[in-house]
């Protein structure tokens, strides 16, 4: 019995050994695969005095946050659980009133100052000698892309791109450049409704 109990409890001590033990590495976590579609657009069709093309992934919703205006509206992307934000103001040829919108604007950028690690602002050149500001911020930071683009007299416009997901900012980072190239789409074929 002795002698039984010593071969069975050697077989499982084998069993259980293997030759690689000595060299196994744990491995890398891994990121969940996030599948993106093809880019393609619309035309917004919405009543605002803007118009542009935005992704077929996205639909608009209103802005219902306590305090928004009536062309405040949001492109979310219910498959990324992210959306666009868009606030719009008119500038009623009022210097002081741009400058503080455009203030405003870098002041709710600098407001992540403290979890960003790097700004990145970029002059972007729009049709129709229009320009928009771009800011990406780096970090675990709620809003990763944030934008602005004004006529300087009548029209101003800020964007920025929001998750509902409490994933890392490093395994986002596929879709913040898909969001990306959709804001630039949209900023490239923004147009001002005459009579607004």
């Amino acid at each position: 019995m002795t002698k039984f109990l010593f071969v069975s409890f050697t077989v499982l001590l084998a069993a259980c050994g293997s030759r690689d033990a000595d060299n196994y590495v744990p491995k890398p976590k891994g990121y969940n695969r996030i599948d993106l579609p093809s880019h393609q657009y619309q035309a917004l069709k919405e009543a605002h005095p803007y118009t542009f093309e935005y992704s077929r992934q996205a639909r608009i919703l209103p802005d219902t946050f306590r305090g928004a205006q009536p062309h405040w509206i949001f492109i979310h992307y219910p498959a990324f659980k992210a959306s666009v934000q868009l606030t719009y103001h008119p500038v009623l040829q009022n210097e002081k009133r741009l400058a503080g919108m455009i203030g405003d604007s870098y002041k709710l950028a600098a407001m992540h100052n403290e979890k960003a690690y790097a700004f990145k602002e970029e002059l972007i050149q729009l049709p129709g000698g229009l320009k928009a500001d771009v800011l990406s911020i780096t970090g675990e930071v709620p809003s990763q892309l944030q934008f602005f683009t004004t006529d300087t007299t009548t029209h101003f416009l800020r964007g920025a791109v929001y998750f509902n997901v409490a994933t890392r900012n490093d395994s986002l980072a596929p879709v913040i450049d898909y969001l990306r190239k959709d804001v630039l789409h949209l900023l490239k074929t923004l147009r001002w409704k005459s009579g607004s």
